[in-house]
């Protein structure tokens, strides 16, 4: 049977995804904005943000608002929008929960065009009633110039930012990837030769 307790566990639930919904939905549009007091109000005090390339790394919400600085100084327009955006809680703690956030952006670093998409890992902590992210970790599949887009994903290197092209953080670097290709492809994923 179904108690009071239950139905108040399953609505703040229900209230915290919608929240938690709105979070990342503002994210975005504080980052097209350029709206610095918004985005760095998103972040924790001591909320982390880190990407497996090294390009986005900072600790702290001040910290985390003087690298979003620093982006936008050299980005004009853009446009970023999320798709899909998956919520798991704590069972132990109704203040912590977890989440996955598939996304894509129009941007235009140093003048640019620029194509990206991307996915972000997240923790999101709720502090006095109002949810937070304690953790950012945004991972590219690629990210390059408008008129490189036709050829962009044949490319492990598809990460162009300023004059460098690095590789990608996925999917190339995923165990079920990885095992894919060793399984149906016959591929020996060190030397990439077929086995």
């Amino acid at each position: 049977m179904t108690t009071l307790e239950d139905l108040a566990a399953r609505v703040d639930r229900l209230e915290a995804r919608n929240a938690i919904t709105e979070l990342v939905s503002s994210y975005a549009i504080a980052c097209d904005e350029h709206d610095m007091p918004r985005l760095a109000g998103l972040f924790a005090e001591d909320a982390q943000f880190d990407s497996p390339s090294g390009v986005m790394q900072a600790s702290g919400r001040q910290a985390i608002a003087d690298m979003f600085v620093e982006l936008f100084k050299i980005r004009g327009p853009g446009y970023h929008w999320t798709h899909d955006n998956f919520v798991r809680f704590d069972e132990s703690d109704p203040d912590h929960a977890t989440g996955l956030v598939l996304s894509h952006a129009e941007t235009t670093p140093g003048g640019t065009v620029s194509l990206a998409a991307m996915k972000y890992d997240d923790i999101y902590r709720r502090e006095a009633g109002v949810w937070r992210f304690a953790k950012r970790t945004i991972q590219f599949l690629y990210y390059v110039p408008a008129d490189q887009y036709s050829n962009g994903l044949n490319s492990r290197h598809r990460l162009n930012f300023g004059d460098d092209a690095h590789p990608a953080d996925y999917p190339e670097n995923l165990a079920s990837w990885r095992d894919f290709e060793r399984v149906h492809m016959g591929q020996n994923i060190k030397t990439g030769s077929n086995e």
